[in-house]
């Protein structure tokens, strides 16, 4: 496109140079006849004129369309650089949701375990069942010998007998509440462990699209140095846990149980004690804060220890 703009602008300079040494000289020598057969090289000069504008007007726009062009070539970038990170996700999700139904399998097996150990667990109870009438039907018995005994002076040996059947009983009897109180236990595992699974399988069944909508992440925020704060949020994963006793297992807990107001707030995850933490309640979901610089007044080169027990003012 330039040497083609360069080509136009030399050749109507040539043109005009022509024109005008043609005009000179036949000007000089023609007859007034003559001279208006050249009565054309006004208009050669405009049309020299009016190709030299318009080849500033094609360098312009030539200029423009290349800002045009830059500015296509940078959104292109930025989208593709989106895609990128978009699969990353996608990526990420597509392993969690993997991870996820590793553990529903695992899950499920251990179900089954566990309902065969319950059916086992079953039929002892019968047996025992079977036992203690049985037992309580000897101790019936033994009650009444032992009434007629009483009546009657016992012997020494009889005494001792006595005495032995009586200990028998209240051994079986201790056993017997043992493996009751198994049999409960394992029943309410058995219980757990099924809620969990149709928990996980609910979760199972649902779409990609939804677990990549429940997966946040927060955009970071700079502090007055320039620092990020970090806070994590994973609504679709903390729906497993709820609210115990006492204190919230994390922060989503809180915010699932009614509290819309940031703060500070005492939680206790599964097998941990205790302690406060900084909810930050922002788009429909409860943010954990990690770590947030402020002012840099405080150095984050801290020790492993430190990191371990917490640092810093909550508020």
């Amino acid at each position: 496109m330039k040497i083609i703009l360069v080509f136009l602008f030399i050749a109507s300079l040539a043109l005009l140079a022509r024109a005008e040494k043609d005009y000179s000289s036949l000007d000089s020598a023609a007859s007034p006849e003559t001279k208006s057969r050249f009565a054309m090289l006004d208009d050669v000069r405009i049309l020299a004129n009016g190709l030299l504008q318009l080849g500033h007007g094609l360098k312009d726009f030539v200029h423009k369309t290349k800002g045009q062009m830059n500015d296509i070539f940078q959104k292109l970038y930025i989208f593709d650089r989106s895609f990128y990170e978009l699969s990353l996700q996608t990526s990420e999700i597509k392993e969690e949701e993997e991870q996820l139904r590793q553990t529903t399998a695992r899950l499920q097996i251990n179900n089954e375990e566990i309902k065969n150990l319950s059916q086992e667990m079953n039929s002892k109870i019968e047996d025992l069942i079977q036992n203690k009438i049985q037992l309580q039907e000897k101790v019936w018995g033994l009650e009444d010998k032992v009434t007629k005994l009483a009546i009657i002076q016992p012997s020494v040996q009889d005494t001792k007998e006595i005495s032995s059947l009586k200990a028998f009983v209240e051994q079986q009897d201790n056993h017997i509440k043992q493996l009751l109180k198994i049999v409960e236990d394992q029943h309410v595992q058995l219980d757990r462990q099924h809620n969990q699974i149709m928990d996980l399988e609910d979760k199972v069944q649902e779409p990609s699209p939804f677990l990549f909508s429940q997966l946040v992440i927060s955009p970071s925020t700079e502090g007055a140095n320039g620092q990020p704060s970090t806070r994590v949020s994973h609504p679709s994963c903390s729906q497993f846990v709820g609210v115990g006793e006492g204190a919230a297992l994390d922060c989503t807990a809180l915010y699932n149980s009614g509290t819309r107001s940031s703060g500070v707030y005492t939680i206790k995850p599964n097998g941990s004690e205790a302690f406060d933490v900084y909810c930050e309640v922002k788009l429909g979901s409860a943010w954990t804060v990690i770590q947030n610089r402020v002012d840099g007044s405080l150095g984050f080169n801290q020790t492993w220890d430190a990191y371990t027990n917490g640092f810093g003012d909550l508020n």
